[in-house]
């Protein structure tokens, strides 16, 4: 078994003291699911509260934080980067690796989300890596193509036992921030394709792999998400700045892991 991953992905918002209230709500609501056992959640805070985040989790039961970005380069003269052996430095687990928003709004390509990937696996942390695809090319008929194109480019270069800590997160863009939503057989699909395109790698890689679902993930939507068979949790955007809804997002996941595991025995 897969065990269940949920991300909350804060983006650019926050400051010291709204965090501070978020984390001691989110903790109080969400810690005797976490003490049970069977799933990990994590924080994708901005970098210039990545501290206050680690201080926070620091020792909780299944808890883990990271970067929602990281460079390419290991260290040198390259003005407003952040290496991945800084954010070892704050005990980060992950980074988010190929965003979509990083992808429009900085033209992040296939190849630059292989070189982040490499650099967070040397310093020892979870790349996460995202793909999607847009309006535009599911209404095409083209989304499995992008899609898994983009995942077996950022592997182009990788054996699988070095690409074996990654994480995949399937976001589609369309439904990203919009009100608009996958289906659970559409997401399922493609979670599905994601995996089979692993598999053609290896059988250890596509059984062991996590893919968790990011598009517009809500406490009302998360059940049946998180029922489907190769869905293995959730990257959530807006709903992580509520804690009562994030916590029901947490909590729902572990209920489906915990239906999974009765199921399958």
């Amino acid at each position: 078994m897969r065990t269940p991953l949920v991300i909350g992905n804060w983006k650019m918002n926050g400051d010291m003291v709204s965090n501070e209230k978020c984390l001691s709500d989110l903790l109080e609501r969400v810690g005797p699911t976490l003490e049970t056992g069977g799933i990990e959640m994590g924080i994708a805070a901005p970098a210039p509260y990545l501290f206050q985040v680690a201080v926070r989790l620091k020792g909780r039961a299944a808890c883990v934080w990271g970067s929602q970005d990281v460079s390419d380069e290991g260290s040198g003269a390259f003005t407003g980067e952040i290496s991945a052996f800084m954010l070892k430095d704050f005990e980060c687990g992950f980074s988010l690796v190929g965003h979509s928003e990083r992808r429009a709004r900085h033209a992040e390509t296939n190849s630059v989300a292989s070189r982040k990937i490499q650099r967070l696996i040397e310093a020892g942390l979870i790349p996460v890596l995202c793909v999607g695809e847009s309006l535009e090319d599911r209404q095409a008929g083209r989304a499995e193509v992008v899609v898994c194109e983009q995942l077996r480019e950022a592997l182009v270069s990788m054996s699988d036992d070095s690409a074996s800590p990654i994480v995949l997160a399937y976001e589609p863009v369309w439904a990203i921030g919009t009100g608009k939503q996958a289906s659970p057989s559409d997401a399922q699909q493609m979670h599905a394709a994601l995996r089979e395109t692993l598999s053609q790698r290896s059988d250890a890689l596509a059984s062991n792999t996590r893919i968790i679902y990011g598009g517009s993930l809500t406490a009302s939507n998360a059940a049946v998400l998180f029922e489907q068979p190769d869905i293995d949790g959730g990257l959530v955007g807006g709903a992580s700045l509520d804690p009562v809804s994030f916590a029901s997002i947490v909590a729902l996941s572990q209920l489906s892991s915990v239906s999974a595991a009765s199921t399958s025995h």
